[in-house]
């Protein structure tokens, strides 16, 4: 889907999107939890109904009802074969393995090709390790377990993803277990999000110091009813439009959320007043939105980038080539981002969003200030499938073309 956006002000209020983060990890809290749990407020994103597909292949209801699930739980742990679709969800694929890990048949998780390709050496390594059947080829990851309880030890500078999926598979095994995180520990905040939802369910998960979790998988979890908090990390994108002339009120958002993502406001202050130079360590997922603003405004350094590279796309690369096409120099390093203050213009070829749906958000933006037009816009779907309706409706010019 090709869009194009004419330089336009955003006015009005807005309710932000639910957290894409938050309710992957209550739907499956729930599905481990015994008996209905309701869910309020989930959005039906295609990384969340890649997650809902996943709990249905493993025997888990689901009803929907708007952005109601009711979730009844109490997963089998030696549940039969079964095949889980990811379709394009990181989050997905990586939270699931380690469950699929529970059962002593076979399973295999898919996904598009452009997930398959994201790196799973991780789960791969811990596997053989263990001694646990890994298996990738074209068709995707079949794996077989059972997982044990143990102590186990993961990169914390990866993805915080393989940490919150081993999480969840051992609430689920008996005796307690330890995970071991390899420093530096990154998007610390992401696993505190696991560690919360589990642990509103009943689970029995604490940290024993900074680097080490302790899982008591003989507590047993039981079904609550929740709802699902705003999401931080695609608020980003509605407050961005109030630094270029925009007057947008963002509603819904907990203050006391423990997203990481909360930094945006205060990132977006420190590049408001002058260059600045940020780490992106807890919040990898805000790098396109503040790339865009640096660019427009005074510039920045951005540290800590290195896992841009495995999101969606190579974020860091991909952010550089999009930005060059309205006059943006960036220059990217193994593990730092330099953006330069640049005089910008209308792009005189369509933007790509490269099927990344923060790539899209990040220079719609952009384009409100300047005109332009974005090619595979559809992309926001992965997130936030009514972005441009809300835009829309704050007084940003979009057309479908």
């Amino acid at each position: 889907m090709r869009i194009r956006i004419t330089p336009s002000r955003a006015e009005g209020c807005v309710t932000a999107p639910p957290s894409k983060s938050m309710a992957h990890r209550l739907l499956i809290s729930a599905a481990l939890a015994k008996g209905k749990s309701v869910l309020l407020g989930v959005s039906l994103c295609e990384d969340v109904l890649a997650t809902l597909d996943c709990l249905s292949a493993l025997g888990i209801g689901c009803e929907r009802a708007g952005d109601t699930v009711t979730v009844t739980g109490g997963l089998v742990k030696d549940f039969p074969s079964a095949t889980l679709a990811c379709r394009e969800s990181g989050s997905t694929i990586r939270f699931f393995l380690p469950i699929a890990l529970l059962s002593s048949h076979k399973c295999t998780l898919t996904g598009a090709p452009s997930l398959m390709r994201r790196p799973m050496r991780v789960y791969e390594a811990l596997c053989r390790e263990h001694g646990l059947y890994y298996a990738a080829g074209e068709q995707g990851i079949t794996v077989r377990g059972p997982l044990q309880s143990g102590v186990y030890s993961l990169p914390g500078n990866i993805s915080s993803q393989f940490i919150s999926g081993m999480l969840f598979a051992l609430s689920q095994t008996e005796g307690e277990s330890r995970l071991c995180i390899l420093p530096p520990v990154e998007s610390r905040s992401y696993i505190d999000l696991t560690v919360s939802a589990l642990r509103s369910f009943g689970a029995d998960v604490v940290w024993l110091d900074q680097t080490t979790l302790r899982i008591n998988g003989s507590a047993a979890m039981t079904a609550r009813d929740a709802t699902v908090e705003g999401d931080y990390s695609n608020a980003a994108f509605l407050e961005a439009f109030n630094l270029f002339g925009g007057n947008v009120r963002v509603e819904g958002l907990d203050p006391a959320s423990g997203q990481g993502d909360r930094v945006y406001r205060d990132c977006f202050a420190r590049l408001a007043k002058g260059y600045a130079c940020i780490s992106l360590e807890n919040c990898p997922d805000l790098a396109p939105i503040l790339f865009s603003v640096a660019a427009a405004m005074h510039g920045a350094r951005f540290e800590d980038t290195a896992r841009l590279k495995i999101k969606e796309s190579d974020r860091a690369a991909v952010m550089a080539e999009e930005l060059s096409k309205l006059g943006a120099t960036v220059r990217v390093y193994d593990n730092a981002v330099e953006v330069e203050k640049s005089e910008l213009y209308a792009p005189k070829e369509p933007i790509c969003g490269h099927n990344d749906h923060r790539i899209v958000m990040s220079l719609s933006v952009l384009l409100s200030v300047f005109g332009g037009e974005i090619e595979g816009a559809e992309a926001v779907a992965k997130s936030f499938p009514d972005f441009f309706d809300k835009i829309s409706a704050l007084g940003v010019r979009v057309e479908k073309i």
